[in-house]
């Protein structure tokens, strides 16, 4: 891909709309980066984007910057269909994100992590789990590092190990994993992908360039997951925690196994007790771990080590502390309706449940049995409170806090020892904090200071 000279224009200036605007201007691109947030609001950004060259367009989107360009590189926080990315669209002007320019720069193999839940927890680990085994491994994307920041540090011999977003899918085109994961795909994102059906769509996507020898590995548990299979030319494991499956990892009896073929004989590789991540749902992290390692060529005694070392992801049922008996675990990184019940359903009752932040669309009624079961009391905060309170209204008791500080405080002085204080908002954080990491550093601080 020539982009010497191209002008090229950048839509977004987060993490990743930085680092693609920096990146392609060393490639010796005319670079002019957009966002709608003011000049002063992007005061520590601009500096930096000017002295390297760039050209800052900030306050709003001008047509005619669009319609200049020769590419537009999208940040997955900003929508296809946003009125002048639609326009440039529909006149032929490339429109790509940044996971797709930086696939066509980054060398070695790509192992891609999707799924509504447990992307980071999978990919921390499998990252870890290669890099154990002496394998040049490298972990971005949707993690944290942009995936374009990578391919400086890339070789041949690299294992790239990427978790991606439904945001980053919508906007591939030749992208094409060695290994793909989709570990799940449940309601998320409605607000921005319009209904569930074109959020899988979007998921599904990570196996589109896929080929026969690539593999595709999918939670045979998890129906929309399943349906992936009819849409890949790649090989397909499963993994499953409830059941044996033909190919791919699953639990048999107290151990994790991995069965290499249909009719194989299983290998064993860990004992489940080693595992000592916290829910059900961590399980099928684990599960859909140890078969893309041992798809890359890791040995079972590596993955076991590396597994029963593993501390969980921060933000992601994280223990914060005990006070008084009650226990204060953060899960800011459960910001839509299943990953909350996930967290609920990892603890068996006493559980002081602190929901809300920016509403995505979410039926946060699905929610009332597991709530009714477990759940002593729901701390509201943001701006979703008030519709998750009409429709959680009358299964469990209901404290209108408005803030995480006022929630935390009213929780401690409800809970009794041996209950749980569980932040799960089942939202995104956008109303009151930066990011789910901002909200839950905030909650961590807040339980510190209990005392």
């Amino acid at each position: 891909m020539e982009l010497k000279n191209k002008r090229v224009l950048v839509v977004g200036l987060g993490k990743s709309g930085i680092a693609a605007a920096m990146f392609l201007r060393r490639q010796g691109a005319r670079v002019t980066v957009s966002d709608a947030r003011s000049a002063v609001a992007l005061a520590k950004e601009i500096p930096a984007l000017l002295d390297a060259g760039i050209m800052v367009e900030s306050g709003g989107h001008g047509l005619l910057t669009f319609r200049r360009q020769d590419l537009i590189v999208i940040s997955p926080g900003v929508p296809l269909d946003t009125p002048e990315v639609k326009q440039v669209i529909g006149y032929g002007v490339p429109v790509i994100g940044e996971l797709e320019l930086a696939s066509r720069f980054l060398k070695g193999r790509i192992v891609a992590v999707t799924g509504s839940n447990g992307k980071t927890t999978t990919t921390t680990l499998l990252g870890k789990i290669l890099s154990e085994s002496g394998a040049p491994t490298l972990v971005g994307g949707n993690i944290g590092r942009p995936v374009i920041d990578l391919i400086p540090e890339s070789t041949d011999e690299t294992l790239n190990v990427l978790e991606v977003s439904s945001f980053q899918l919508e906007t591939i085109e030749q992208l094409r994993p060695w290994i793909a994961v989709v570990l799940n795909i449940t309601p998320d994102h409605l607000d921005r992908h319009g209904s569930f059906e074109n959020y899988a769509a979007m998921k599904a996507r990570i196996t589109e360039r896929q080929q026969a020898d690539d593999f595709l590995i999918l939670n045979a548990e998890d129906k929309p997951t399943q349906m992936v299979a009819a849409k890949t030319k790649a090989q397909i494991f499963w993994f499953s925690s409830r059941r044996p499956i033909k190919q791919g990892t699953f639990v048999h009896g107290e151990s994790v196994v991995f069965l290499p073929r249909e009719g194989g004989k299983a290998e064993p590789i860990l004992p489940v007790a080693e595992i000592p991540l916290k829910g059900s749902h961590n399980v099928e992290n684990v599960l859909a771990a140890v078969c893309a390692a041992r798809l890359a060529g890791v040995p079972a005694e590596t993955i076991r080590a590396t597994v029963a070392s593993f501390k969980a992801v921060e933000h992601r049922l994280e223990f914060v502390r005990s006070f008084d008996g009650v226990e204060y675990f953060n899960d800011s990184k459960a910001t839509n309706v299943d990953a909350a019940m996930k967290a609920v359903a990892a603890f068996p009752g006493g559980i002081h449940l602190i929901l809300g932040g920016k509403d995505k669309d979410s039926d946060y009624t699905t929610m009332a049995p597991l709530l009714r079961e477990r759940v002593k009391a729901v701390y509201t905060i943001g701006s979703a409170a008030e519709k998750i309170e009409r429709e959680l209204g009358g299964v469990v008791k209901m404290v209108e806090a408005g803030t995480l500080d006022a929630a935390v405080r009213e929780a401690r002085e409800t809970a009794t020892a041996g209950d749980v204080v569980l932040l799960a908002p089942a939202c995104s954080s956008f109303d009151q904090f930066e990011s789910y990491e901002h909200r839950g550093r905030v909650f961590r601080q807040i339980v510190e200071e209990l005392g």
